[in-house]
């Protein structure tokens, strides 16, 4: 198996995730955000393996965010509308993100956090 690195080709940040796996030599399978987009039986699993709150998972600086006022209407919502609502688009899951073949989880690029991960 190998690991999953979903991207969006031209986010910049994404594009440095890429070129940092390879030159890690990192065996991994990527995935386009928006044309495959996650469903909700995988956001809901990678909230759980990654233990982090489902408005971790959400794309905060992205256009969608903001004109939908997500900033402000996350909050009320239940776990299961967060969870429609990423599985809804693409874009509005924070991006890169990786999933080892260990089954951690981890939403935006940070290059020592995802060296652990990876075992390197």
């Amino acid at each position: 198996m190998s690991n999953l690195f979903i991207e969006y080709p031209k986010c910049t940040t994404c594009r440095k995730a890429r070129k940092w796996l390879e030159e890690q030599g990192a065996d991994f399978t990527a995935r386009h955000i928006v044309e495959q987009a996650p469903t909700a039986d995988e956001i809901r699993g990678w909230a759980a393996a990654s233990g982090l709150p489902l408005k971790k998972f959400f794309n905060t600086c992205g256009m969608k965010y903001r004109e939908m006022g997500l900033s402000t209407r996350l909050a009320e919502m239940s776990d299961e509308e967060q969870v429609a609502l990423l599985a809804s688009d693409g874009m509005l899951v924070k991006r890169p993100l990786l999933v080892t073949d260990e089954g951690c989880v981890i939403p935006g690029f940070k290059a020592d956090t995802w060296q652990k991960a990876l075992g390197r």
